[in-house]
C-alpha cells in the first residue's frame, strides 16, 4: 500500500483539516507559505488557462481549419471532455494535495519511474506554455504598436519584449504567494470583464455582422485537405489546446488553505468557468467578422476582426485587453512551474536539485522561480531563426502537459487499492468520468501529432510528436543519475530541502 494510502484518518470529520498535518503524512514538511485562498487558487488555473490568451492566439488556426461550426461546437463538445479531465484529477488531488502534484501521484500509484517521467513531461510543458503565452504577448504587443503608428517590428525586438517580460513576472513571483495571489484574483476579474467588453462592443459598434446560421453552421476548410471529418478533428485542436495549465490549482496545493477541498474545486471551476466564458468570446468574434477571407489570412486576425468593425481606436483598446491577460497568464505560469520545479527537485528528480528545493525568506522556491524565467526563454530563442523551429518546441505544452493530467487517473483506475479518496469525491461517478478521461485525451493526444496542412513540407511538419520524443529522450539521459535519489514511493519520502536565508 503506498504510503498516501496510509495516512487518511484525516478528512473525515466536520472541522477543517490541518492540511500541514496532511503534508507531512503524505512525507514533506511544509516550507511553503499558505496564504492563498480558495478563490485564489481558482484563479491561477483561471488566469492559466486565459481564454483571452488561448482563443485569440489560434483563432485563425479555428478559421481555416473547419471554420466557425467546428469552433464552436468544437469548444462545447471538447470543453466538456475537458471538465471530465478536470474532475478526474480533482478527485486525485483532493487525496495527495502536493506541489508535485501528477509527478507525485504517479509516482504514489504507480512507482517512481510513472512519477518520473509524468514529472518531466509536465514540467517541460509547463514551461512550454510560459514560452507561448510570454511570446504571444509580446507578438501581440508588435501587433498594436503596429496598428497605432504603422512600425513593423521585428523577430529581435520581439524577443527583446519577451525577455523583458519574463524577467519582470520573475521578479514579482519572488514577493511571495500573497503578491502573486493579489495579481491572479485582479486576472480573473480582468478576464471575465474584458470578455464582455470584447463581446459587447462588437455586438454594439459594427454595423453588419454575421448571420447566426453562418456563424453555427459554415464550415472552410483551407489546409490543403479533401476529407471534412478530419479537417474537423484537427479544428478541435483549438479548444484543447486552450483548456491547458489548470493542473496550478494542484501545484499551489501546498499554499493553500483547506487544500483538499479548495485545489479540487479550483480546478473544476476553472474550467467550467472558461469553458462558458471561452464560447461566449469565440461567438463574439465570429459574429462581427467583416471580411471573412481577409481575416483568416492575417497575421493576427482578431485583430483584423477589431480593426475592420470598430476601426484603429477602440481596436487598440480592446488589443490592450488581450495583451493584459496574456501578461496575467504568462505570470501565472511562471508561479506554476516553479512550484513543479520545487517539488520535483525537493525529490532529487532534476539537475542541480539541491539548489532547485531551496526556499527564500519570503518562502518562494527563488531559484525555481529563475528555472520557470530561464527555461522559456532558452525555448524561445530558436524563433530567431525559425518559426517551425519554435513551434516544436512550444508543442511539448500541450502534446505533454495534457497525458501528464491523466496518468495519474490512469493509475488510480488501474490500481484502485493503492488509492484512498480525499473529501472532494465523485462516488460512484468515478470510475466512467475517469475512463471518459483517459480514452478523450488518448484520442486528443494522437490529433496532436497529425499533420495540420497539405502538402507536407518542413515547414508545415507537425513537429509535436518530435517535441515530445525529445523531452523523453532528455528525461531518459538523467534517468540513471536521478534514480539513485528518487525515493520509493513505498518507503520514506525525501524530506524538504533547507531554507536559503
Amino acid at each position: 500500500m503506498s504510503h498516501a494510502a496510509n495516512a487518511r484518518t484525516r478528512q473525515s470529520g466536520p472541522t477543517t483539516p490541518d492540511e500541514g498535518q496532511i503534508l507531512r503524512e503524505l512525507g514533506y514538511d511544509p516550507v511553503l507559505a499558505r496564504r492563498m485562498g480558495g478563490f485564489g487558487n481558482f484563479a491561477i488555473s483561471f488566469s492559466i488557462i486565459s481564454v483571452l490568451s488561448g482563443c485569440m492566439t489560434l483563432y485563425g488556426f479555428g478559421l481555416n481549419t473547419g471554420g466557425p461550426v467546428v469552433m464552436l461546437w468544437g469548444w462545447a463538445g471538447v470543453g466538456l471532455m475537458v471538465l471530465f479531465i478536470g474532475m478526474a484529477l480533482a478527485e486525485v488531488t483532493s487525496s495527495m494535495p502536493t506541489a508535485g502534484a501528477m509527478f507525485y501521484m504517479a509516482r504514489q500509484l504507480g512507482g517512481v519511474r510513472w512519477g518520473y517521467y509524468t514529472g518531466w513531461v509536465n514540467l517541460l510543458g509547463l514551461l512550454g506554455g510560459i514560452a507561448g503565452s510570454a511570446y504571444g504577448a509580446a507578438q501581440f504587443t508588435g501587433a498594436l504598436l503596429n496598428l497605432q503608428f504603422g512600425w513593423e517590428p521585428t523577430t529581435e525586438w520581439t524577443m527583446v519584449v519577451f525577455t523583458a517580460i519574463l524577467l519582470l513576472f520573475g521578479a514579482l513571483n519572488l514577493g511571495g504567494v500573497r503578491v502573486v495571489s493579489l495579481l491572479n484574483s485582479v486576472s480573473v476579474w480582468w478576464h471575465l470583464v474584458g470578455v464582455a467588453v470584447i463581446v459587447a462592443v462588437l455586438w454594439a459598434v459594427p454595423d453588419s455582422h454575421q448571420s447566426t446560421e453562418f456563424v453555427f453552421t459554415q464550415f472552410t476548410n483551407n489546409t490543403g485537405w479533401s476529407n471534412p471529418l478530419y479537417v474537423t478533428a484537427l479544428g478541435l485542436l483549438l479548444t484543447q489546446y486552450t483548456f491547458t495549465g489548470y493542473d496550478a490549482s494542484a501545484h499551489l496545493s501546498e499554499e493553500t488553505a483547506n487544500a483538499s477541498v479548495s485545489a479540487a474545486r479550483g480546478m473544476v471551476r476553472s474550467i467550467w468557468v472558461s469553458w462558458i466564458a471561452g464560447f461566449v468570446l469565440l461567438a463574439g468574434l465570429t459574429f462581427a467578422i467583416q471580411d471573412y477571407a481577409a481575416t483568416a489570412a492575417a497575421p493576427v486576425p482578431p485583430a483584423r476582426i477589431f480593426l475592420d468593425a470598430l476601426g484603429p481606436d477602440t481596436a487598440a483598446i480592446l488589443m490592450l485587453i488581450v495583451i493584459g491577460a496574456q501578461l496575467f497568464c504568462a505570470n501565472a505560469g511562471i508561479t506554476s512551474a516553479s512550484r513543479m520545479a520545487f517539488a520535483f527537485s525537493r525529490d532529487g528528480a532534476l539537475p542541480g536539485h539541491l539548489l532547485l528545493r531551496r526556499v527564500s525568506r519570503t518562502q518562494t522556491p527563488h531559484l525555481a522561480v529563475g528555472l520557470a524565467v530561464a527555461g522559456p526563454l532558452v525555448l524561445a530563442l530558436p524563433s530567431l531563426y525559425s518559426t517551425t523551429a519554435y513551434t516544436a518546441v512550444t508543442a511539448i505544452n500541450v502534446i505533454g502537459i495534457t497525458p501528464s493530467y491523466v496518468i495519474p487517473v490512469y493509475l488510480r483506475l488501474r490500481h484502485p487499492e493503492r488509492f484512498t479518496p480525499g473529501p472532494w469525491i465523485l462516488g460512484r461517478w468515478s470510475r466512467p468520468v475517469g475512463w471518459i478521461a483517459v480514452i478523450w485525451v488518448g484520442f486528443a493526444t494522437v490529433l496532436f501529432c497529425l499533420p495540420q496542412t497539405s502538402p507536407i513540407t518542413a515547414e508545415s511538419m507537425n513537429y509535436a510528436a518530435v517535441a515530445l520524443l525529445t523531452a523523453l529522450a532528455l528525461a531518459t539521459a538523467w534517468w540513471p543519475l536521478a534514480r539513485k535519489t528518487l525515493t520509493d514511493p513505498t518507503g520514506t519520502p525525501s524530506t524538504p530541502g533547507p531554507k536559503d536565508h
